[in-house]
């Protein structure tokens, strides 16, 4: 065989391999994507079985996109290892199909030069038989512009009177800000965990610095501005007839060292009852956890608070209590977790494959883990009805098997010393049962108290951007703009689309009706105010 054979062979022999390569990529992609489809399915369906759920699809996502560029890089290797054979067939992949683009998309029509003559005769008598057309999203990087608004000045003839139009208003002092920046800045920082100096480093890098003092400025103009709508979105979340509670650490700086501050969150979520009223979170700030803190946030709330089992929130259980009593409603997704722990085998493979140390698995523990899954799978199944059929659903289906629970954790707990990790999960619900069964005796409650960790989850991830925080006062404007920025997310809206409409219209705005620029109530004005915020 001479050389040129051998060469030939070997180029059909890389193809061969190429495409067998992009071939298996397509179809790991494709078992990746079927495995996503179907968790999102599953939690939609099932509802949030337990805060593995959530990573769960996050490593699945993480995977799929791993794998569909690995399957691109290895379709694109494909082709060109073809084209240089001609005896192997080329391979292309069977992409899913794409989602269609949004019909308010504004649509740009490029039409390509016609050819000016038959590519076949030569002859230039040629008519138009139709057309296909490819559609490419795109986008156009921030612009900005210096808006300049002029007011003229007039003198009267007969009295030399000058007359001018009155200065719009401005959120910042001498209106260097418009209101969209306005809301880019602050959502950027508190909604998106960006800090001011990074992004004081992007506006440079786009062609308009802004000083870092002069943006600081801004933010504290808006959150000036904003006091009104805060105070009601308060007044709000306090007359609920139900509130989840929680509270997560918040890093703050100190001299030459940072302490451990506190976010509390209060969420307003009437939806699992069946409740009208809109949902709403109020965040607050403390430098430390001392009980004072939910006792005065809570000074005129009187309802069902769920929460877990810090002691602060004890004196507001009192019987005596003024304004009304408050009934604590413990979360069975809180009690879950260390039987979980010792009953989670997949996570013990993981450790095992990883070389560390294997968790002891408890029969006990997987035993109670079913019983309360048991428990949430009745409770998807009355999500969203009125409290008096979740009652009646809870009273003969869920009962027997609390009462059975219970009987389970007083057997096992006596055969156990007391510290034993597993006994200490089970007197943590044993010692709690009222709060545990509160559920049992009012349809309102909640089996778990997953929308105040859900509110909490932003600041959560925005520590490991802004590290900490700068003052106590810095504390407070954080934990105001979360009130209003994670209140317009539960309502479906924009925050940022909401608060540059916000900021345009609220000096403006009459007092009495400033409840119209709620984000439950704005909704309606939605497609108004975003042409005003383009």
């Amino acid at each position: 065989m001479d050389a040129a054979a051998l060469l030939d062979e070997n180029a059909a022999l890389k193809a061969e391999l190429a495409v067998a390569r992009a071939k298996a990529s397509e179809d790991m992609a494709l078992i990746a994507a079927q495995k996503l489809q179907i968790a999102k399915l599953q939690r939609q369906i099932y509802g949030q079985k337990s805060e593995r759920s959530a990573r769960l699809l996050d490593q699945l996502s993480l995977e799929l996109e791993e794998l569909e560029t690995s399957a691109t890089e290895d379709e694109l290797a494909a082709e060109r290892a073809v084209a240089k054979t001609t005896t192997v067939a080329g391979f292309e992949r069977k992409r899913p199909e794409r989602d269609t683009f949004p019909d308010h998309l504004p649509r740009e029509r490029v039409v390509t030069e016609a050819p000016k003559a038959c590519a076949c005769c030569g002859g230039a008598r040629l008519r138009k038989l139709g057309e296909d057309v490819t559609r490419t999203l795109e986008t156009t990087p921030r612009q900005w512009k210096v808006i300049e608004t002029v007011r003229e000045k007039f003198t009267c003839r007969d009295c030399e009177k000058i007359t001018q139009s009155p200065a719009p208003f401005h959120v910042v002092a001498r209106g260097w800000a418009g209101p969209s920046l306005l809301a880019m800045i602050v959502f950027e920082k508190f909604g998106q965990h960006q800090p001011l100096n990074r992004q004081a480093e992007r506006y440079a890098l786009e062609g308009a610095p802004i000083a870092l003092s002069t943006m600081a400025d801004a933010v504290g103009s808006v959150c000036a501005a904003l006091e009104p709508l805060l105070r009601l979105v308060e007044a709000h979340v306090l007359a609920a007839e139900r509130l989840h509670g929680d509270d997560t650490t918040v890093p703050v700086l100190a001299k030459g060292k940072t302490d451990t501050g506190r976010c509390w969150v209060y969420v307003r979520d009437d939806a699992p009852f069946g409740g009208a009223g809109p949902p709403a979170a109020m965040f607050y700030y403390s430098r430390d956890r001392r009980g004072e803190h939910p006792q005065g946030h809570l000074s005129t709330y009187s309802g069902i608070l769920q929460a877990d089992a810090y002691d602060g929130y004890n004196r507001l259980y009192l019987a005596g209590r003024a304004p009304g009593p408050i009934h604590e409603a413990a979360c069975w997704s809180h009690a879950r977790r260390p039987f979980f722990a010792m009953a989670d085998i997949e996570a013990n493979a993981r450790r095992k494959a990883a070389g560390k140390k294997e968790m002891p698995l408890s029969p006990i523990a997987m035993e109670i883990v079913r019983r309360i899954d048991a428990l949430f799978a009745i409770e998807r199944s009355i999500n969203g009805k009125s409290p008096e059929e979740r009652l009646a659903v809870r009273r003969n289906e869920s009962r027997p098997l609390v009462d059975a629970l219970r009987t389970y954790m007083r057997e096992q707990v006596a055969k156990l010393s007391r510290g034993h990790d597993l006994a200490k999960a089970m007197q943590y619900m044993l010692k709690r049962w009222p709060a545990f069964t509160l559920f049992l005796e009012d349809g309102r409650v909640c089996l778990s108290n997953n929308a105040a960790e859900r509110g909490l989850r932003g600041i959560a991830l925005g520590r490991k951007s802004w590290l900490f925080c700068g003052s106590d006062r810095g504390g407070q404007r954080a934990a105001a703009m979360y009130s209003l920025i994670v209140t317009a997310k539960m309502n479906g809206v924009d925050p940022q689309t909401w608060l540059a409409d916000v900021l345009s219209r609220i000096a403006a705005h009459p007092a009495h009706r400033l409840d119209e620029l709620l984000p439950w109530n704005w909704r309606l004005a939605a497609p108004r105010a975003s042409a005003l915020a383009a």
